[in-house]
């Protein structure tokens, strides 16, 4: 056992017993994943939801405490927050999450804990076309304000799981949607994303103040995606560019919401310039604060082809045939309705991450001498979008 390994066992053994860790957001993809590799270490954990279900429920059955709370409401998550000392936060992918940041904040200063881990993104940057980035970028720079709390950052970048929505496509139909053109990103599982921020809460120790991006093992473009599921599923999968305007009417059809498809419309553009590439691509987070490699994209892809709605049947080949043959006529999300309607504030001129100067030399994509001065010049011109209708 190597020294970091004997440190990491010594701090646990003294904090155990009096320990308890918070995990906003339990029920989502990240949260449960948090909670699931803390209780598998037999930490206590309490876990905030926005209702009692099924979904709770399980995570009970893990031996955590659920705590209902509103994540807008300050008092609410104070009570939450009040006898723990270490939380994960996770802000909702939903309008006004920097009022859920700013409410949060005021809980962890009245409960006084002490670290506070938090999911953030590569993207994040405060002039992105993105109003979730922008307020992503806030969170991070509201959270790191605290007194007396080490604040650590997570920012992952594309999770394995938006690739993996239409796996019964893949399954049922041998298609699989690609958005991303060429363009290539390393998929991390929320498996590991959890480890990752269970690691870090239990052993904060020299985290303080730090971006960890935990990655998957390989860049792959959606092509490469579509290779190994054939390998999965044992039937050719094939790779078939979407239309963004397509894409929203999917979307809208499997119930993603209004606000998620507006902002991944940017995520796609960011992906489709390289964004998710740069700097190498690839860390070895995942490794280092685990002690385990990264999942590549075929065990996360299994487990996802294990998923009922993968499983192929005939009743289920002819239902995904029917919704794929019925989209062109469905209707799709109006992401221009939406962006008039919030009046989300908008600095100018907006800037993809991957045309920023700044953020590219805060990401460590280009070295600290790198000039900022052509940065002003290079957002002058607002990035153009792509159509949202056909």
């Amino acid at each position: 056992m190597d020294g970091m390994a004997v440190n990491r066992c010594m701090e646990s053994e003294m904090h155990k017993a009096s320990a308890k860790f918070l995990v906003m957001g339990a029920t989502g993809k990240t949260g449960r994943a948090v909670v699931e590799a803390l209780r598998g270490q037999d930490w206590p954990v309490r876990a905030v939801v926005h209702r009692v279900d099924a979904r709770s429920d399980s995570l009970a059955r893990l031996g955590a405490e659920i705590c209902v709370a509103d994540l807008h409401d300050a008092e609410q998550l104070t009570r939450a927050a009040q006898g723990t000392q270490r939380a994960y936060f996770v802000p909702p992918f939903q309008p006004h999450a920097t009022q859920a940041a700013a409410a949060f904040a005021i809980a962890a200063r009245e409960a006084r804990l002490e670290v506070i881990v938090q999911l953030s993104q590569w993207l994040s940057h405060p002039r992105h076309p993105s109003i979730m980035t922008r307020e992503t970028w806030l969170t991070d720079q509201l959270l790191a304000m605290i007194p007396g709390v080490s604040h650590v950052i997570v920012n992952p970048g594309m999770f394995a799981d938006n690739f993996l929505r239409t796996i019964d496509f893949a399954s049922l139909l041998g298609v699989f949607p690609v958005l991303t053109g060429d363009s290539q990103s390393a998929p991390v599982s929320n498996e590991d994303i959890g480890r990752v921020v269970a690691a870090l809460l239990v052993n904060p120790r020299g985290h303080e103040g730090r971006r960890h991006r935990p990655t998957g093992p390989a860049l792959l473009s959606g092509r490469d995606m579509a290779a190994i599921l054939s390998r999965v599923l044992g039937h050719p999968v094939r790779a078939v560019d979407l239309p963004f305007w397509l894409f929203s009417k999917a979307a809208r059809q499997s119930g993603a919401s209004l606000h998620e498809v507006y902002n991944y419309r940017e995520y796609v553009r960011d992906h489709r310039a390289g964004a998710f590439s740069m700097g190498g691509g690839i860390t070895s987070v995942v490794a280092d604060l685990t002690g385990q490699p990264a999942e590549d994209f075929e065990t996360i892809a299994r487990r996802y082809a294990a998923l009922p709605l993968a499983r192929p049947t005939a009743g289920r080949r002819v239902a995904a045939l029917a919704r794929m043959l019925a989209l062109p006529l469905a209707p799709g999300h109006d992401l221009e309705a939406h962006e008039r309607a919030m009046q989300f504030p908008r600095p100018e001129p907006l800037s993809l991450a991957s045309e920023d100067l700044a953020w590219k030399i805060e990401h460590g994509v280009l070295p600290a001498t790198a000039t900022l001065a052509s940065n002003a010049a290079a957002r002058t011109a607002t990035p153009t979008r792509e159509p949202l209708h056909a």
